[in-house]
């Protein structure tokens, strides 16, 4: 099986979708202007510099969705679709997901961002697997703001595309994969692909990626 594995905030898309909702809750009222930018950009840094406490962060950026219940937190995505992704959408990237998708690849969206937000955006963007940081659910299904599982970050993301390939019936050594990804957490999953392909990278992996010889693919100018 041929493989197209996709990062999500700053490969495919020009700006961080997780930190992008927190501004967006901000913007109709759901939280504090002031301290919860603080923390949501405090929260950014920490993913950043590779230090990213993923559990803390996804307990406080669902804590507004989740107070607010299902309907109200879904009709709030639904707008957050509208107004900040479907403007952040590129061609380009919207090109190389279709030159994959045409050569008859399977489409993978690899991201640690919680799945709360990033479900739409895969089929937004036509990508039918979604490899996401879980939530888990209380008895009614909706969101604790706890993580189900493995989160979706670093060697987190080899730990769940080797469940997801096990459970299709396949191992390593039956896929042909390609990923792409912008940054530092994901080298791990970079450096088990047979084609990693470096996407607008940060600093630090675009030195990793020169020093192993990959190829570095600038799909946009950042936001």
């Amino acid at each position: 099986m041929k493989l197209a594995l996709f990062d999500l905030d700053h490969t495919l898309l020009p700006i961080d979708s997780d930190q992008s909702w927190g501004d967006y809750t901000i913007r109709i009222g759901w939280c504090d202007p002031t301290d919860f930018k603080r923390q949501n950009d405090a929260f950014y840094e920490d993913y950043l510099q590779g230090r990213l406490d993923i559990h803390a962060y996804v307990r406080f950026a669902t804590a507004a969705a989740v107070a607010r219940g299902p309907a109200v937190a879904e009709a709030a995505r639904a707008g957050f679709m509208q107004e900040v992704i479907e403007p952040a959408l590129r061609p380009a990237a919207l090109a190389l997901i279709e030159r994959h998708r045409s050569a008859g690849e399977t489409l993978v969206l690899v991201t640690a961002t919680h799945e709360f937000v990033t479900r739409p955006i895969a089929q937004r963007l036509g990508i039918p697997h979604l490899i996401a940081t879980e939530l888990a659910r209380d008895a009614q299904g909706w969101f604790t703001g706890e993580i189900a599982g493995t989160p979706a970050l670093g060697p987190g993301k080899v730990s769940r595309l080797q469940q997801w390939l096990e459970a299709q019936g396949l191992g390593w050594a039956d896929v042909d994969a390609t990923f792409y990804s912008d940054s530092r957490n994901d080298i791990p999953l970079l450096e088990k692909v047979q084609r990693p392909v470096a996407t607008n990278p940060d600093t630090v992996l675009r030195a990793h990626a020169q020093a192993r010889g990959w190829p570095i693919l600038e799909l946009f100018s950042p936001a």
